[in-house]
């Protein structure tokens, strides 16, 4: 085949592109769309939803919005939508390159594909997730990742694991890093009185943000929080932002019993703004993880001057770099020793701090976005010459 096009046209997978419900792969989706679409207006995307979309994902003139016919939100869905109604717009519209910002492809086109597959957590640790959905993803993501004309993953951990696991040659897989919301800047004394004055009454906390699902490792924080409680002499709480995305039953048990559950904090999802606002109070992020591909929450806490207690497993390190304490998260007494330091230490936390802001100029969604569109141009460059 002998394809000759300058313009490029790009289908786009953008299922993950929700209205205000954004969450880690959609914020990678529009912060990396928004800036390809303004960047490049002499080629067109053609945006697939499966669902009515926003006007606020159209970002520019050359974005076609097209709405498949059913939402794709459920494993068999997903089959129907990837493998049925994806290929039939393909199939009219004719793209040179379909481009999955959140791993999900299919394996029924011809058409060449980048798929960004930011971790295969499911590989790992499937009984995390509900049956059907550990089912679907350790049968078709394998597949996409051979079929994929290139990966793209967010971290040189994941590069390793999807070529080890998968069995895909290294060379075919690219780091491209995730970026920060430029909301993400530290806060005036007195307005994080203010937000802590609302939230925990007054006093210092951690926090985590996140799903709670059991990679997370809740358990082992609300335990090593619990330790921590036993010598804290500054009131600290423990705050939670965000929701349960499967069953919250084992944590809720383990609730009741804990002595100090009355310091436990419970926020639900926040919008951007007030997450910021939350986050940029609090004394220390702690995510102690037993697995993550990234790691979001620490670099947006470096960019509010937060210091990170972080996992010292899969790529929290690679993200961390010498930027936090790290701990073992299979170990309840690390994790406590870790906030006892940050409760006593102030010089710690402002060395961490320091450390921080050398380490989030690593990641950059321009520099991102740059990257992708790299990526995308080579692919391109690619096709002109098979």
């Amino acid at each position: 085949m002998n394809r000759k096009f300058e313009i490029l046209r790009i289908a786009v997978n953008t299922q993950h592109l929700l209205g205000d419900k954004l969450e880690g792969i959609g914020w990678f989706a529009h912060e990396t769309l928004s800036r390809l679409v303004r960047r490049h207006p002499e080629h067109e995307f053609l945006f697939i939803f499966d669902r009515q979309w926003s006007p606020s994902f159209i970002y520019g003139s050359n974005v076609i919005p097209v709405k498949t016919m059913l939402p794709s939100r459920h494993p068999l869905l997903w089959i129907w939508h990837y493998e049925v109604e994806i290929p039939l717009i393909l199939r009219k519209y004719q793209p040179e390159l379909f481009f999955s910002p959140d791993g999900w492809m299919s394996l029924m086109t011809k058409i060449p594909t980048i798929d960004v597959i930011h971790d295969i957590n499911f590989m790992h640790r499937p009984k995390d997730l509900p049956w059907l959905v550990r089912q679907y993803c350790r049968f078709f993501f394998p597949r996409f990742a051979r079929k994929a004309k290139q990966i793209i993953t967010v971290s040189n951990f994941s590069r390793n694991d999807l070529a080890e696991t998968l069995h895909v040659p290294h060379d075919k897989i690219k780091v491209v890093y995730n970026g920060c919301n430029p909301a993400y800047v530290p806060l005036p004394v007195e307005v994080r009185n203010e937000v802590r004055n609302r939230f925990t009454g007054g006093s210092p906390y951690f926090i985590f943000i996140g799903a709670r699902i059991p990679r997370k490792n809740i358990q082992g924080l609300l335990d090593a929080f619990e330790q921590f409680k036993a010598t804290d002499e500054h009131d600290y709480k423990m705050l939670f932002v965000g929701e349960p995305m499967w069953s919250d039953t084992q944590m809720a048990e383990q609730l009741e019993q804990m002595r100090y559950k009355t310091e436990v904090v419970f926020t639900g999802r926040l919008s951007t703004e007030a997450l910021q606002m939350v986050l940029a109070s609090a004394d220390a992020l702690t995510l102690v993880s037993f697995f993550e591909g990234f790691g979001v929450p620490l670099i947006e806490a470096m960019y509010c001057d937060v210091p990170v207690i972080c996992s010292n497993r899969t790529a929290l390190p690679e993200v961390a770099g010498d930027a936090a304490l790290m701990v073992d998260p299979s170990s309840v007494t690390e994790i406590a020793n870790a906030m006892q330091q940050i409760a006593r230490y102030p010089e710690l936390r402002k060395s961490l701090i320091m450390k921080g802001r050398v380490q989030r100029k690593k990641f950059d969604w321009d520099q991102t976005a740059d990257q992708l569109w790299e990526k995308i141009e080579q692919t391109a460059q690619a096709l002109r010459t098979t």
